[in-house]
């Protein structure tokens, strides 16, 4: 039997009984493999909302560079127009054209805010995201750990299931050594009157060492002492 393997030991006849293989281990498999598979579920899902996320900074990020960039040429084209054109136009056309273009460039600037505010919600959810990766770290440490006390508890009822069969086995062996030992008896207390009955001490003596001798191969281990005579057998 490995070291490494855990065993336990009969309180009655001290037999060393193993239980990773025979006992423990299926049940310790299964528990495992359900809250690993669960992990991996949770792990996956978080990885899959990061990774999301991720691309949708990135995406609106790059939208904001460009819009800007088209903003800011924007404004510089309508800033040189509107200059060029103030030379050209009467005074009644200045102030309608200058309207437009505010109009305009505040249009463009609420989508610019627009944008900020996208992107200031897309920072929001990547910092929810990371809060909730803590989070899902803590419920593994706290699921590793409620693990390990059912494995330990797993472990003491197959511990305690184990003993208490094998002492029904002993006692049930035990049980049946009296029977056969009390149908023995009687078998010799019936030799042992015939014998008595015909006056011939021999042949009770040739009985009594057929039956220890059949008593020896049956209980093997047992120490089968013969009947000293003039006393009953028992």
């Amino acid at each position: 039997m490995s070291a490494s393997e855990p065993t336990i030991r009969c309180p009655q006849c001290k037999t060393e009984i193993k239980l990773t293989e025979s006992l423990a281990a299926p049940l310790i498999e299964a528990t495992r493999d359900r809250y690993e598979q669960m992990i991996a579920r949770k792990e996956a899902e978080a990885q899959a909302r990061e990774v999301f996320f991720q691309k949708k900074a990135a995406e609106l990020k790059q939208a904001e560079a460009s819009l800007e960039a088209r903003v800011n040429a924007k404004l510089q084209t309508e800033r040189t127009q509107i200059a060029a054109e103030e030379a050209q136009k009467a005074k009644n056309q200045f102030g309608f054209e200058l309207q437009k273009r505010a109009t305009e460039l505040s249009e463009l600037q609420n989508v610019l805010k627009q944008k900020d505010h996208k992107l200031a919600e897309a920072q929001e959810a990547q910092a929810a995201l990371m809060r909730k990766e803590r989070a899902l770290d803590d419920a593994k440490r706290e699921m590793d750990l409620t693990i390990e006390k059912q494995v330990q508890a797993n472990l003491r009822d197959v511990r305690l299931k184990a003993i208490q069969e094998h002492e029904e086995q002993s006692r049930l062996k035990v049980l049946e050594k009296e029977h056969i030992i009390q149908g023995m008896q009687r078998q010799i207390e019936e030799l042992k009157r015939r014998a008595e009955q015909g006056s011939q001490q021999l042949q009770g003596e040739v009985l009594e060492l057929d039956l220890e001798a059949t008593f020896r191969s049956k209980f093997p281990v047992d120490v089968i002492d013969p009947v000293p005579k003039g006393e009953v057998g028992g």
